[in-house]
């Protein structure tokens, strides 16, 4: 495999377009893809013919216009560059600017928690020009945005957009007000780790659960889990390896820089890491990155699960959003460099997100709560729902320093000597690192650890981004009308640690010293999901959006709607999956064997012998499969009474109460009997099968 030559092969890039536009048509789409201006219409024809002509050639027989739906997939129909041409029956391809530019969709298909009803089907898909076309099973898929007939956002792309836009807009103003007139543009920078399990497809394909709800609903703990620390970063199996390199060079022919891989902690768990790029492409990676696990899986006889929290008592699998800020000119914003107590601009920065999460924690949880995200906070390396950040004691003391009025130390970074004469010294980092912290700054960026692996990246990127935005202009009004820049810099840093101090949390962020101190400092805790959707219909967080453009009223209470609607459907198909699996597998399995058990004691007893251990386990047993015949009758009725709820949000919270509650107990009981039936009588996979054959 020659990378070099590989690479990007697939994606009408800026290498494809310069070798195949006229100068004047690639410098005009140039400007519209490094500073977002307007595209010039009279190019687009030029424009969809070479991208026609070298779709062809990579094999391309369609086009699909590829959006983002508000469900975390991706979607598109496709349509042949085949057209008729007259009455001899002769054919030609084309695909014109309009077909570039605008296609069609169902909009009262797809999720629009309102805004569209079956009689108002239309939606438009419009090309996203920033975001490079790709070909890809014989499809040629152009990154599109998806908006309703009245121009309201039906996808996740659009937002993330117009955040992008508002933080640019908004960031460069505040560099400006510091001097900076060379700066024209802020990028948000974006690398997503992407956590994930394989297990065999055969196995897979045994559990009703796994197939329908990706996790397991039953499933004792196994005798071996991850209690020995040898799964993580340790040898990667063959079959797993043969599976990555097939990934890897997939993804690196759609220009998809995948950079690294490796075993997470819990067997069967991996993880995948790309390098870093533009928010709004990061997320159009990670989307392709999830699909293209999946595929690639299934012809490595394997089945790639990427829910939250696929099996109980391991570690789940999250989507670490590692997130920082690039002007047009190459300077990371967050680089602290080499005397971060003199580097005012960075402080400032610091002092952005610092006032931007405290006021808007709520949203920052909001963009991480899924049903299956539910399951995965609090625990096993995945922060808690408590929305803090973790700055490091050095950086918090700077800040401290300053707002108190006194100069802070300049810090002596320490040199590691691990001992041993042979092995080379290297720099001490200024901080640690803390898994705990949902919130974590890591040397020259931030990450934000609670973002489910099965979630779309664009929630989290559009909160960050507005939450920024709203920061920098506050902070620009003071700036601009300051006599002395530099002191008022201080004085933002004064008064930012002043009301803000609070959302820093340096410590254990597992421990229940936390939980009171979170609860002292008056900060949010928003447990369930159902609690944390609803903040996005706080006056506050509507104001937010709709002053920076990024949503409309009417669509914060569409979002908000359609985040309610799934994770109630979500929580019902697992309740009805777990009854169908109860009823139709493990309930007659156990009366199987108990007739095993049943006709054995009953020749042992004619032999004139009395097994009374014999008689106490087929009691044991018939007594659990009439405890788990009592619960699925509960759960029944319970999740029947669910539709007795006409308020979507009060339905949400019976579900994850109640509804749960009846699950768990039954989960309980059924895992109970796993462990004593036999497992040849047993319906299906057990969690050692799962997560140790592969």
């Amino acid at each position: 495999m020659n990378i070099e030559e590989i690479f990007g092969i697939r994606v009408f890039d800026d290498a494809a377009m310069r070798k195949r536009l006229p100068e004047r048509v690639y410098e005009s789409l140039s400007r519209t893809r490094r500073l977002g201006e307007n595209l010039d219409p009279s190019i687009a024809d030029v424009v969809a013919c070479a991208m026609k002509d070298w779709a062809i050639e990579q094999g391309a027989t369609h086009y699909s216009h590829w959006f983002q739906p508000m469900n975390n997939f991706t979607a598109g129909k496709h349509d042949a560059f085949l057209s008729t041409t007259g009455k001899d029956g002769r054919i030609s391809l084309e695909f014109s600017s309009k077909a570039l530019i605008k296609g069609e969709a169902d909009s009262s298909s797809f999720p629009s928690g309102g805004l569209r009803a079956t009689f108002e089907a239309r939606g438009y898909t419009t090309w996203d020009p920033t975001s490079s076309a790709f070909v890809r099973d014989g499809t040629l898929f152009i990154p599109t945005a998806f908006c309703s007939y009245n121009g309201e956002a039906l996808d996740a792309k659009t937002p993330l957009l117009r955040s992008m836009q508002a933080v640019s807009q908004e960031g460069v103003r505040l560099l400006r007000a510091l001097g900076n007139q060379t700066v024209t543009k802020i990028i948000p920078m974006v690398g997503a780790e992407q956590e994930y399990f394989l297990v065999d497809y055969k196995l897979y394909d045994q559990r009703l659960d796994l197939k329908i709800c990706g996790r397991t609903l039953f499933g004792a703990k196994p005798a071996k889990g991850q209690e020995l620390d040898d799964h993580y970063c340790g040898r990667i199996r063959i079959r797993v390896g043969e599976f990555m390199q097939d990934l890897d060079k997939n993804l690196w022919e759609m220009g998809i820089a995948s950079k690294t891989k490796h075993n997470e902690a819990a067997p069967a768990q991996h993880e995948l890491a790309p390098e870093y790029s533009t928010a709004n492409i990061a997320c159009d990676h990670n989307q392709l990155i999830m699909e293209t696990m999946r595929t690639i899986s299934k012809k490595h006889g394997l089945a790639c699960l990427l829910h939250e929290k696929p099996f109980a008592n391991v570690n789940g699998s999250g989507k670490h959003n590692n997130f920082s800020l690039c002007t047009d000119t190459g300077e990371n914003l967050l680089k602290p460099g080499k005397h971060p107590e003199n580097n005012l601009q960075f402080l400032l920065m610091l002092c952005a997100f610092l006032r931007g999460v405290d006021l808007y924690a709520d949203l920052l949880r909001m963009s991480a709560a899924c049903a299956g995200n539910d399951h995965r906070l609090g625990g096993c390396e995945a922060p808690p729902p408590i929305i803090s950040i973790f700055l490091g004691h050095h950086l918090t003391n700077i800040l401290d320093k300053i707002a108190n009025g006194s100069s802070p130390e300049q810090l002596t970074r320490e040199t590691m000597n691990v001992g041993v004469d042979a092995i080379p010294e290297f720099l001490k980092d200024e901080t640690d690192r803390n898994r705990t912290s949902p919130f974590a700054f890591t040397g020259n960026k931030f990450e934000f650890r609670m973002v489910g692996s099965s979630q779309s990246l664009a929630y989290s990127e559009v909160v960050l981004n507005t939450i920024l935005a709203d920061s920098f202009h506050e902070f620009a009004l003071r700036l601009e009308q300051a006599d002395n820049v530099e002191d008022e810099i201080r004085r933002i840093i004064t008064d930012t640690m002043h009301d803000h101090k609070r959302i820093i949390y340096n410590g254990n962020n597992y421990s229940q010293d936390w939980v009171e101190e979170a609860i002292r400092r008056g900060l949010p805790i928003l447990k369930s999901s159902a609690d944390a959707f609803r903040t996005l219909i706080d006056p506050k967080n509507i104001d937010l959006f709709d002053r920076y453009h990024v949503f409309s009223p009417k669509e914060s209470s569409a979002r908000y709607e359609i985040q309610l609607e799934n994770y109630i459907h979500v929580i019902q198909i697992e309740a009805s999956t777990m009854l169908e699996i109860a009823k139709r597998q493990i309930i007659p399995s156990c009366i199987k064997y108990s007739g095993k058990i049943a006709q054995s004691l009953h020749e042992i007893t004619a032999c004139g012998m009395t097994p009374k251990r014999i008689q106490n386990h087929l009691e044991t047993v018939t007594e659990s499969v009439e405890s788990i015949m009592a619960l699925t009758d509960e759960l029944e009725r319970i999740l029947n009474l669910s539709t007795s709820f006409t308020d979507p949000y009060r339905r949400a919270q019976y579900m994850a109460g109640d509804v749960c509650d009846a699950m768990a107990r039954l989960r309980a009981r059924c895992d109970a009997l796993e462990t004593i039936v036999d497992q040849k009588d047993w319906p299906m996979p057990t969690y050692t099968d799962l997560l140790h054959r592969i």
